[in-house]
């Protein structure tokens, strides 16, 4: 495999693609392409890649449904949404759906690049955290347990889709720590200095609908500052 790993870049602009595809292979990435939905899931099928960089407006399926296809199918790789669109219902509807990022055309392909790096050592640190303590956080009758991707509250497991895993996660591992929204954009989401509240917002609203039914209320929020996960 290449140094920097697999992507699979899906747009059906062909200078677009070539140009994400040339830039990729000079810092060390191998590539694999697509122009549409289903060449692209048949390629993630195939390629199995370690990263897709994802065109939300394709010419038969959309980005958003071929990203609900792959996790449907039990697929978690990274996504990386490319899109002309930025409003903030678009972004919230493709990281509900599972992406990583959202990259908005027209972008820099150095800034392209070190959105994929930073999303891949992510990926990466979660699973090395796992497996150097078992991977395994509770707070009081909450347990997560990240190298088996499992939740579990009063012994009912939880169903979280992978955003909302990795957002419980680590504010499991800084209970009783208040965590602005910016600081869960950076640390979740991988975003620096800017990004839309509101996707915290909405996932925090998820986790809880979740998890409350299951006991008392786990995440609390300090007014004008953030969240809290504590018992």
């Amino acid at each position: 495999m290449s140094e920097g790993g697999r992507v699979l870049v899906v747009d059906d602009e062909a200078n677009i693609r070539d140009l994400i595809e040339v830039a990729l292979r000079f810092h060390g990435f191998a590539t694999v392409t697509a122009s549409t939905g289903e060449a692209a899931l048949r390629q993630a099928a195939v390629q199995r890649p370690d990263l897709v960089l994802l065109d939300v407006m394709l010419p038969d399926v959309d980005g958003f449904e071929v990203c609900r296809q792959l996790r449907a199918g039990g697929d978690q790789v990274p996504v990386i949404f490319l899109t002309a669109r930025d409003t903030p219902s678009d972004t919230v509807t493709g990281l509900t759906l599972g992406g990583d990022d959202y990259v908005t055309k027209p972008f820099s392909i150095e800034a392209l690049v070190a959105r994929v790096r930073a999303v891949l050592r992510r990926t990466a640190l979660l699973g090395t955290t796992a497996s150097a303590d078992e991977g395994v956080l509770r707070v009081g009758d909450l347990e997560l347990d990240e190298a088996h991707w499992t939740v579990r509250r009063g012994g009912a497991d939880v169903d979280l889709s992978p955003t909302e895993f990795r957002l419980l996660a680590h504010l499991m591992r800084n209970a009783g720590k208040v965590l602005s929204r910016t600081q869960l954009l950076e640390s979740v989401w991988g975003w620096e200095h800017h990004g839309n509240a509101q996707v915290v917002e909405t996932y925090i609203s998820y986790l809880r609908r979740k998890l409350d039914p299951l006991g008392t209320p786990l995440i609390h929020t300090q007014r004008g500052v953030g969240y809290a996960l504590r018992p």
